[in-house]
């Protein structure tokens, strides 16, 4: 894959306001279940899921298992997103 389509797949991976809000919540809380970013939220669980889900194809979140639960955090990637992110304020 050349740089550019892996960029276009980075980008398409936080281009959505709930994903981008999601990025910007485990920047301050990271750690946090699907339960727990649904319920900061106020989302749906299952949406919150598919929106988790495309971040992580993205490489902008990483999850950890502990115990039954699923642990999210983001990347150094993200951080990098985020910062351009702010930029556009």
């Amino acid at each position: 894959m050349d740089n550019y389509r892996r960029m276009e797949g980075v980008a398409k991976g936080f281009a959505n306001h709930r994903r981008i809000r999601i990025l910007f919540l485990l920047e301050k809380e990271p750690g946090l279940s699907v339960e727990e970013v649904a319920e900061a939220l106020d989302g749906r669980f299952e949406t919150i899921a598919a929106h988790l889900r495309r971040l992580t194809i993205a490489g902008l979140v990483m999850k950890r298992s502990e115990g039954r639960s699923v642990r999210h955090r983001i990347s150094d990637r993200a951080r990098s997103v985020l910062r351009f992110l702010e930029a556009l304020k």
